[in-house]
């Protein structure tokens, strides 16, 4: 109701664009949070079907981790090193999305400006699993033997995240790095869809999704590289405080 309440509003104001923003969650949702972004993209399309002449644009993005946000397992994992506590783990080989602050804000700015209405866009992105963030986090911070506890899996989370599914990568465009989501532009009649199918969606059936399994893995190399792109990483790297206070 919020979305659709925005987006009423910028309608009735001339507003040019908007973007709204998604995570990999609204994917195969599982719980409550994955389902509630989901159903904002579906508001999000269904409110651009009938903007042709409005002169409004609605688009959106879905990306996934951005990089010591908040909710991130950096700043943690650091935390508990700098205090001298275990880095707790919930299962090594689990893959995450990396994306820095400066990429999804690429990918907004992206949307904003080439998008259509109904779209949604996704940048490509590498990935690491938990094991090569905690030996890449160590080896900045010089601390290769720091105990970590590996805890188990808590209820809800993933082994990997996706952000496209098996059915809109067979709809996909490749911009190079982004996809492009068009919006589904079926009408009502589905009649048409019941003597004669679509070829895409057989495709969907013997396709993959675009997830952190399958993406570009990092190494610890390729994972120190990333975080040191981080302004309290790089601190800590010159031997400085990572936070600063005031």
């Amino acid at each position: 109701m919020g979305t659709e309440n925005v987006l009423e509003a910028a309608v009735a104001a001339g507003v040019k664009r908007v973007v709204c923003l998604s995570t990999d969650k609204a994917v195969y949702p599982i719980n409550a949070m994955g389902i509630s972004k989901a159903m904002m993209e579906k508001v999000m399309v269904a409110a651009s079907r009938n903007l042709s002449n409005s002169g409004t644009v609605i688009c959106g993005t879905r990306y996934g981790n951005v990089m010591a946000s908040r909710g991130s397992v950096i700043p943690l994992f650091l935390d508990q090193v700098l205090k001298g506590n275990p880095i707790t783990v919930t299962d090594p080989a689990m893959t995450r999305f990396m994306m820095t602050l400066e990429d999804a804000v690429e990918l907004v700015l992206f949307a904003f400006t080439h998008g259509e209405n109904g779209d949604i866009f996704v940048q490509k992105a590498p990935a690491a699993t938990v094991e090569v963030l905690t030996k890449a986090i160590l080896d900045l911070l010089d601390m290769p033997s720091h105990p970590v506890h590996v805890m188990g899996s808590r209820h809800g989370e993933k082994l990997y995240e996706a952000l496209l599914s098996r059915e809109e990568m067979a709809c996909a465009e490749d911009l190079g790095g982004y996809f492009r989501v068009p919006p589904d532009a079926r009408d009502l009649n589905y009649s048409k869809f019941v003597e004669q199918g679509e070829e895409r969606l057989t495709e969907s059936l013997h396709g993959e999704d675009y997830n952190s399994h399958n993406t570009t893995r990092l190494d610890v190399e390729g994972m120190k590289v990333l975080l040191m792109k981080l302004g309290f990483v790089e601190r800590l790297g010159r031997g400085e405080p990572a936070f600063v206070e005031g």
